[in-house]
């Protein structure tokens, strides 16, 4: 294995272009299984990388190359993605269908990912069928490179915290009930780093501060996150430097995640780490244990309670989550340099979701798209130029009020425009969308309908850059992005009931050249499938 993967790295060094000389690599191999898990005390069939669940963490430095081989033991294709990593000019390995092939059952492929002009707190997750909700799932933590300075000192330690609801069902049983067009029922409990109630324990010093990467993994349901007795400074979020503000209580929505300080500067004892759903009528707690050196005694006593159905809450929290615009980002000028309020807008895409039945089953959609897989990925058949795949354009960029109806659909745009997009929500449920390729800077959000006149209050200054983004019940959610990578790329709900049964789409970022300053070659070692089978990636 340690050969193919040198010849592999020699073909991207000397003809791919993909990786820079200078850039240190990592290497990573990995054997994905199914395993036998009791996360809520029941057994249940699980997906395992290495043996483990959650799966390994990454961790890597700006600029590193991660070469990463993924063996699929599972007796069905597979596929990881990265959530967050912008795969920078190179889509073909953002590890979903419409961008890579899966790898078949006892087969292998090498990701060959690069965390260009990169900082932060990611995640990765299987993105076919419905493995997610097996697990199959690790933490990503990208450093700073040693002389850009950051701006807090260094922690004495750094904690990964998966959090996320949970389903006692086999994954194979909740996509059959999705199948079926059936909606899933209520999750069954909230698992922190893949254990159920006080399952698992984070060990600190009296007097010493950590960093917990907080990253809400689950199916559907936002969280709350809080420390019993302990106070979180907010530090970076999916790569963004924050306003350094503290919070007791920090709700995290599906697919995000948070990067917070704390110190252990309470009596020496064990304290409870909860993760409970938020905007629910029945609450589901998770929780773990903080557990200091020279504890006097465990915990007792029921866990600290939280806020529940509240929405202006949350609504006035994520509006206190800014850019800290003097501290330095991936390279060393401040991220205030980018003033991305006085750039001049190219176009409003927006955005509105929807649900509804389509043939007597359960569907959901993009201004009235329900997305439906073609049978090739859509950035092969857009490289090889296969006819009849997808339509470029065949969702519109602006609601439409008609039903729900299926297509591929792919919206096309143009490289280095500067969009605004407005995400709506007329349902009375909260939301999550996520982008790949691309953080974005969210500029506002409000309650009731978007109009031109929203924008007199937007934050034009020191708005978050992050990857993942809530839409509030009846409300809509504003960000403005640089399409600055061109690829084809996957916006989607965070939902993943809701994007598995077509609430999801994919944005063609459209050069018009064919210069690798713009967008790397096919991967040499690319797979190639649907009606891209049989052809060829490049010749030497």
């Amino acid at each position: 294995m340690r050969v193919e993967l040198a010849v592999l790295l020699c073909l991207c060094v000397a003809f791919l272009g993909i990786v820079e000389a200078e850039d240190p690599y990592r290497f990573f191999s990995w054997n994905v299984t199914y395993g036998d898990i009791y996360p809520l005390g029941v057994r249940q069939q699980g997906i395992l990388i290495n043996g483990q669940f959650p799966g390994p963490d990454i961790h890597s430095v700006t600029n590193d190359n991660l070469i990463i081989n993924v063996f699929n033991s599972l007796n069905q294709p597979f596929l990881l993605s990265w959530s967050g990593i912008q795969q920078r000019r190179n889509s073909f390995v953002d590890g979903v269908y419409g961008t890579t092939c899966p790898i078949p059952p006892g087969r292998n492929y090498t990701y060959i990912l690069q965390v260009k002009d990169q900082i932060g707190s990611f995640y990765y997750f299987p993105s076919l069928a419905f493995h997610k909700a097996a697990g199959g799932f690790g933490g990503i933590r990208i450093l700073s490179r040693p002389r850009i300075p950051v701006p807090f000192d260094e922690p004495a330690g750094d904690y990964t915290v998966l959090i996320g609801d949970w389903y006692k069902s086999n994954h194979t049983d909740l996509k059959a009930h999705l199948d079926a067009g059936k909606k899933l029922p209520f999750p069954d409990g909230v698992l922190i780093n893949g254990r159920g109630p006080n399952g698992g324990s984070f060990n600190v010093e009296q007097g010493k501060t950590y960093r917990l990467r907080i990253c809400n993994v689950g199916l559907e349901h936002s969280l709350n996150f809080r420390i019993q007795g302990h106070k979180m400074k907010l530090v970076e979020v999916e790569g963004t430097h924050t306003l350094q503000t503290s919070y007791s209580f920090l709700d995290v929505h599906v697919g995000q995640c948070y990067s917070v300080l704390v110190t252990a500067d309470q009596p020496s004892q064990d304290y409870y780490i909860v993760a409970s759903t938020r905007f629910t009528s029945q609450v589901l707690t998770g929780t773990a244990i903080l557990k200091y050196s020279n504890s006097a005694g465990p915990v007792s006593g029921p866990p600290p309670g939280g806020p529940t159905i509240q929405i202006d809450w949350s609504l006035n929290q994520a509006r206190t989550i800014r850019t800290n615009l003097t501290a330095s980002g991936p390279r060393p000028n401040p991220q205030g340099s980018y003033h991305y309020g006085m750039i001049p807008l190219s176009r409003t895409i927006r955005l509105s979701s929807s649900a509804g039945q389509i043939g007597g089953k359960q569907r959901y959609g993009v201004n009235s798209v329900s997305f439906v897989p073609a049978d090739t990925p859509l950035k092969l058949a857009d490289y090889f130029n296969i006819e009849g795949v997808f339509r470029v354009n065949s969702i519109s960029p602006n609601p439409t009020g008609g039903g729900l109806y299926l297509d591929t659909s792919v919206l096309g745009t143009d490289y280095r425009a500067f969009v605004e997009i407005v995400f709506e929500n007329t349902e009375d449920i909260i939301q999550s969308w996520h982008i790949d390729g691309y953080s974005f800077f969210v500029v506002g959000m409000d309650g009731g309908q978007w109009n031109s006149g929203s924008r007199n209050n937007y934050n034009l200054r020191d708005a978050i850059a992050r990857t993942t983004i809530q839409v509030y019940p009846m409300s809509w959610t504003a960000i403005y992005v640089a399409l600055d990578n061109v690829g084809m790329w996957n916006i989607r709900s965070e939902f993943w009931a809701r994007q598995y049964l077509g609430q999801q789409f994919y944005m063609r970022v459209y050069a018009g050249t064919n210069s690798i300053r713009d967008e790397y070659p096919i991967p040499k070692n690319a797979r190639l499938c649907g009606r891209a089978s049989g052809r060829h990636t490049r010749p030497l």
